[in-house]
């Protein structure tokens, strides 16, 4: 029996054609809850990021943020964090500050960029966000890093970290986050405060970053606009998010 669902948000729950939670989607959530069903976002973005999104009036029970790095339960408290070690921070401050790359850090409360090229807004257009602010280093941890660049300047910058790993999102975007963070870190997590087994678990998800979690989850399941190597991880595929995705896949498995 699923007991709790675990969503992705962009491309997922969020149309990356129109930035907005199709309507079919919204109400297979409710239904959800009023099965009396768990319902978790599983997301790279910043809960800042998540109060500007069309999904900010969703009740979620639980928050996994920066791929898994920050954990919150539904009142946005804090249950579990990975920020990237002191030595891989100021290795990526190196680049910060050389200003070749973009770079964006991600902390618990804020998160800013290096400078901003046209990367930057490409990649952030892409997912219906403004450009981040432009800012120095604080001193706080940091929990992920976006590089805005191409794939080999990105594999060369991650082969400089001794405990981290990338993901990319947009052609011109990757994450990076602590090798022992991740969503599956973050759903497990989650699984522990909320007293939840492996195999009641479903999540769904269209991206790189989504791959371990479809893997992991007792049901994982693929939207129909991921690539194909995510779709691979998924026990079932599912229609384009545009195309009812979510709620079909819900309906086939008799969750609502």
């Amino acid at each position: 029996m699923i007991k709790a669902v675990f969503f992705d948000l962009d491309g997922t729950l969020i149309s990356g054609t129109t930035g907005e939670i199709p309507k079919s989607a919204r109400n297979a959530v409710d239904l959800l809850r009023k099965n009396g069903v768990k319902i978790f976002t599983a997301t790279g973005r910043h809960i800042s990021e998540i109060r500007d999104l069309p999904a900010d009036d969703i009740k979620f029970d639980g928050y996994i943020t920066l791929n898994g790095q920050l954990c919150l339960d539904s009142r946005e408290e804090l249950l579990y964090s990975v920020p990237i070690s002191s030595a891989d921070v100021k290795q990526i401050l190196h680049v910060f500050e050389e200003g070749h790359v973009p770079v964006m850090l991600v902390e618990k409360d804020k998160m800013y960029i290096s400078f901003i090229d046209e990367k930057v807004r490409t990649a952030q257009a892409a997912i219906h966000t403004p450009v981040p602010d432009i800012g120095i280093y604080s001193g706080e941890p940091v929990y992920q890093c976006n590089l805005f660049t191409d794939e080999k300047t990105a594999e060369d910058i991650v082969a400089r970290l001794t405990d981290c790993k990338m993901s990319r999102w947009n052609p011109y975007a990757v994450d990076i986050i602590s090798k022992s963070g991740g969503k599956v870190a973050g759903i497990r997590q989650i699984m522990q405060h909320y007293g939840i087994q492996q195999n009641e678990i479903m999540a769904f998800g269209d991206g790189e970053n989504d791959m371990d979690m479809l893997r992991y989850a007792g049901i994982g399941v693929a939207m129909g606009n991921a690539d194909r190597e995510v779709k691979e991880c998924a026990d079932y595929i599912t229609e384009h998010v545009d195309a009812d995705g979510v709620e079909k896949a819900l309906k086939h498995y008799y969750i609502i």
